[in-house]
Protein backbone atom coordinates (compact mmCIF):
# COMPACT_ATOMS: atom_id res chain seq x y z
CA UNK A 1 0.00 0.00 0.00
CA UNK A 2 2.68 2.50 0.81
CA UNK A 3 4.34 1.59 -2.96
CA UNK A 4 1.57 3.37 -4.94
CA UNK A 5 1.59 7.18 -3.19
CA UNK A 6 5.92 6.24 -3.77
CA UNK A 7 4.94 5.85 -7.09
CA UNK A 8 2.67 9.05 -7.83
CA UNK A 9 5.27 10.84 -5.99
CA UNK A 10 8.07 10.02 -8.29
CA UNK A 11 5.79 10.48 -11.45
CA UNK A 12 4.46 13.86 -9.78
CA UNK A 13 8.50 15.13 -9.54
CA UNK A 14 8.99 13.73 -13.08
CA UNK A 15 5.93 15.61 -14.47
CA UNK A 16 7.03 19.37 -12.89
CA UNK A 17 10.73 18.45 -14.32
CA UNK A 18 9.31 17.81 -17.51
CA UNK A 19 7.54 20.76 -17.71
CA UNK A 20 9.96 23.11 -16.26
CA UNK A 21 12.04 21.66 -19.38
CA UNK A 22 9.13 22.32 -21.89
CA UNK A 23 8.81 25.78 -20.40
CA UNK A 24 12.46 26.78 -21.24
CA UNK A 25 13.18 25.33 -24.36
CA UNK A 26 9.77 27.27 -25.31
CA UNK A 27 11.32 30.91 -24.16
CA UNK A 28 14.55 30.01 -26.00
CA UNK A 29 12.81 29.16 -29.25
CA UNK A 30 10.11 31.92 -29.06
CA UNK A 31 11.96 34.55 -27.20
CA UNK A 32 10.78 36.12 -24.40
CA UNK A 33 7.78 37.83 -24.41
CA UNK A 34 6.45 36.11 -27.11
CA UNK A 35 2.62 34.49 -26.09
CA UNK A 36 2.35 30.48 -26.43
CA UNK A 37 -0.24 28.12 -25.14
CA UNK A 38 2.21 27.22 -22.28
CA UNK A 39 1.02 28.16 -18.66
CA UNK A 40 4.55 30.09 -18.22
CA UNK A 41 5.81 30.99 -21.33
CA UNK A 42 5.50 34.99 -19.65
CA UNK A 43 7.14 34.19 -16.40
CA UNK A 44 10.93 34.63 -15.90
CA UNK A 45 12.56 31.28 -15.73
CA UNK A 46 14.18 31.81 -12.12
CA UNK A 47 10.66 32.80 -11.36
CA UNK A 48 9.38 29.91 -13.00
CA UNK A 49 11.80 27.68 -10.90
CA UNK A 50 10.69 29.03 -7.75
CA UNK A 51 7.09 28.40 -7.94
CA UNK A 52 8.06 24.73 -8.73
CA UNK A 53 10.12 24.72 -5.76
CA UNK A 54 7.75 26.17 -3.75
CA UNK A 55 4.62 23.82 -5.72
CA UNK A 56 7.02 20.92 -4.82
CA UNK A 57 7.80 21.24 -1.40
CA UNK A 58 3.81 21.68 -0.81
CA UNK A 59 3.14 18.35 -3.00
CA UNK A 60 5.44 16.73 -0.68
CA UNK A 61 3.64 17.67 1.81
CA UNK A 62 0.40 16.69 0.76
CA UNK A 63 1.77 13.55 0.03
CA UNK A 64 3.43 12.90 3.58
CA UNK A 65 -0.12 13.87 5.13
CA UNK A 66 -1.87 11.00 2.76
CA UNK A 67 0.91 8.37 2.98
CA UNK A 68 0.37 8.67 6.87
CA UNK A 69 -3.50 8.80 6.54
CA UNK A 70 -2.91 5.63 4.74
CA UNK A 71 -0.85 3.87 7.34
CA UNK A 72 -3.31 4.65 9.83
CA UNK A 73 -5.83 3.42 7.76
CA UNK A 74 -4.25 -0.05 6.99
CA UNK A 75 -3.47 -0.10 10.80
CA UNK A 76 -6.70 -0.14 11.61
CA UNK A 77 -8.33 -2.56 8.71
CA UNK A 78 -5.01 -4.93 10.05
CA UNK A 79 -6.38 -4.95 13.49
CA UNK A 80 -10.07 -5.43 12.28
CA UNK A 81 -9.15 -8.55 10.20
CA UNK A 82 -7.36 -9.92 12.90
CA UNK A 83 -9.91 -9.54 15.61
CA UNK A 84 -12.70 -10.98 12.73
CA UNK A 85 -10.14 -14.25 12.17
CA UNK A 86 -9.93 -14.65 16.20
CA UNK A 87 -13.75 -14.48 16.37
CA UNK A 88 -13.96 -16.95 13.21
CA UNK A 89 -11.74 -19.05 15.03
CA UNK A 90 -13.25 -19.51 17.97
CA UNK A 91 -16.88 -20.11 16.14
CA UNK A 92 -15.69 -22.78 14.16
CA UNK A 93 -13.29 -24.39 17.09
CA UNK A 94 -15.26 -25.59 20.55
CA UNK A 95 -13.09 -25.91 23.73
CA UNK A 96 -11.51 -29.50 22.86
CA UNK A 97 -9.81 -27.39 19.75
CA UNK A 98 -12.22 -29.48 17.24
CA UNK A 99 -14.06 -27.98 14.08
CA UNK A 100 -16.96 -26.43 13.37
CA UNK A 101 -18.71 -29.43 11.88
CA UNK A 102 -17.31 -31.76 14.86
CA UNK A 103 -19.50 -29.82 16.92
CA UNK A 104 -22.47 -29.73 15.10
CA UNK A 105 -22.12 -33.80 14.26
CA UNK A 106 -21.83 -34.42 18.51
CA UNK A 107 -24.79 -32.06 18.71
CA UNK A 108 -26.61 -33.80 16.19
CA UNK A 109 -25.65 -36.97 17.74
CA UNK A 110 -27.07 -35.46 20.99
CA UNK A 111 -30.75 -34.53 19.31
CA UNK A 112 -30.73 -37.88 17.86
CA UNK A 113 -29.89 -39.62 21.04
CA UNK A 114 -32.84 -37.55 23.01
CA UNK A 115 -35.35 -38.37 19.78
CA UNK A 116 -34.76 -42.28 20.53
CA UNK A 117 -35.27 -41.27 24.76
CA UNK A 118 -38.27 -40.05 24.02
CA UNK A 119 -39.42 -42.57 21.59
CA UNK A 120 -38.53 -45.48 24.43
CA UNK A 121 -40.38 -42.94 27.26
CA UNK A 122 -43.55 -43.06 24.60
CA UNK A 123 -43.58 -46.75 24.30
CA UNK A 124 -43.50 -46.99 28.30
CA UNK A 125 -46.05 -44.55 28.63
CA UNK A 126 -48.38 -46.35 26.22
CA UNK A 127 -47.30 -49.85 28.02
CA UNK A 128 -48.13 -48.24 31.74
CA UNK A 129 -51.39 -46.61 30.49
CA UNK A 130 -52.79 -49.65 29.16
CA UNK A 131 -51.70 -51.57 32.57
CA UNK A 132 -53.01 -48.94 34.64
CA UNK A 133 -56.81 -49.43 32.78
CA UNK A 134 -56.46 -53.09 34.01
CA UNK A 135 -55.62 -52.32 38.02
CA UNK A 136 -57.61 -51.36 40.48
CA UNK A 137 -59.07 -47.52 40.01
CA UNK A 138 -63.08 -47.63 40.86
CA UNK A 139 -64.31 -48.81 44.61
CA UNK A 140 -67.77 -48.84 45.71
CA UNK A 141 -69.08 -49.63 49.62
CA UNK A 142 -72.39 -50.14 50.94
CA UNK A 143 -72.82 -51.51 54.68
CA UNK A 144 -76.24 -52.59 55.57
CA UNK A 145 -77.89 -54.81 57.91
CA UNK A 146 -80.27 -57.55 56.19
CA UNK A 147 -81.26 -59.31 59.66
CA UNK A 148 -83.62 -57.70 62.35
CA UNK A 149 -81.83 -60.05 64.94
CA UNK A 150 -78.65 -58.66 64.54
CA UNK A 151 -77.43 -55.11 65.75
CA UNK A 152 -75.22 -52.26 63.55
CA UNK A 153 -74.44 -52.35 59.83
CA UNK A 154 -72.35 -55.53 60.23
CA UNK A 155 -72.84 -56.66 56.44
CA UNK A 156 -71.25 -54.68 53.42
CA UNK A 157 -71.30 -54.84 49.51
CA UNK A 158 -68.06 -53.80 48.28
CA UNK A 159 -67.44 -53.50 44.43
CA UNK A 160 -63.66 -53.07 43.00
CA UNK A 161 -63.33 -51.79 39.20
CA UNK A 162 -61.06 -51.11 36.85
CA UNK A 163 -61.01 -48.12 34.60
CA UNK A 164 -62.66 -50.40 31.78
CA UNK A 165 -65.40 -50.53 34.39
CA UNK A 166 -64.51 -54.23 35.08
CA UNK A 167 -63.84 -55.97 38.59
CA UNK A 168 -66.26 -58.61 40.88
CA UNK A 169 -68.12 -57.16 43.97
CA UNK A 170 -68.15 -59.02 47.09
CA UNK A 171 -71.16 -59.20 49.92
CA UNK A 172 -70.88 -60.38 53.25
CA UNK A 173 -74.05 -60.90 55.12
CA UNK A 174 -73.07 -61.75 58.53
CA UNK A 175 -75.77 -63.45 61.01
CA UNK A 176 -75.91 -64.29 64.75
CA UNK A 177 -74.95 -68.00 63.12
CA UNK A 178 -73.28 -67.76 60.59
CA UNK A 179 -71.18 -65.33 57.70
CA UNK A 180 -71.83 -65.83 54.18
CA UNK A 181 -69.45 -64.19 51.61
CA UNK A 182 -70.33 -63.83 47.87
CA UNK A 183 -68.66 -62.63 44.73
CA UNK A 184 -70.04 -61.74 41.58
CA UNK A 185 -68.04 -60.30 38.44
CA UNK A 186 -68.45 -57.43 36.93
CA UNK A 187 -67.89 -56.38 33.14
CA UNK A 188 -68.99 -52.67 31.63
CA UNK A 189 -70.69 -52.13 35.04
CA UNK A 190 -72.83 -54.70 34.92
CA UNK A 191 -73.21 -57.78 35.87
CA UNK A 192 -74.68 -61.29 34.81
CA UNK A 193 -75.82 -62.65 37.94
CA UNK A 194 -78.53 -61.10 40.15
CA UNK A 195 -77.50 -58.41 42.36
CA UNK A 196 -78.81 -57.18 45.32
CA UNK A 197 -79.62 -53.46 46.27
CA UNK A 198 -76.91 -53.36 48.04
CA UNK A 199 -74.17 -54.52 45.33
CA UNK A 200 -76.08 -52.59 42.40
CA UNK A 201 -75.49 -49.64 44.84
CA UNK A 202 -71.62 -50.26 45.23
CA UNK A 203 -70.90 -50.45 41.55
CA UNK A 204 -73.12 -47.58 41.12
CA UNK A 205 -70.93 -45.75 43.56
CA UNK A 206 -67.64 -47.20 42.20
CA UNK A 207 -68.38 -45.73 39.16
CA UNK A 208 -70.11 -42.43 39.74
CA UNK A 209 -68.91 -41.75 42.98
CA UNK A 210 -70.86 -40.63 45.76
CA UNK A 211 -72.30 -41.86 49.31
CA UNK A 212 -74.12 -44.79 49.54
CA UNK A 213 -77.55 -44.29 50.89
CA UNK A 214 -78.76 -45.13 54.47
CA UNK A 215 -80.09 -48.40 55.50
CA UNK A 216 -83.26 -49.11 56.59
CA UNK A 217 -81.91 -50.98 59.46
Amino acid sequence: MLQRPALRLSLTVAAIGCLAASSSHRSSVLGPGRADWGRYDNAPVPDLNRTILDNLALVLAVMGVVIIGLVVVAIMHSRRIRQASSSYRSLVSDSQGGSLQQLLDSHLGKVIEVGTKMEELNDLYETLEVRSRGSLQHVGIVRFNPFEDTGSDQSFAIALLDDRRDGIVLSSLHGRGQTRVFAKPVESGESTHQLSDEEAQAIRIAIEGGRPAPSAG
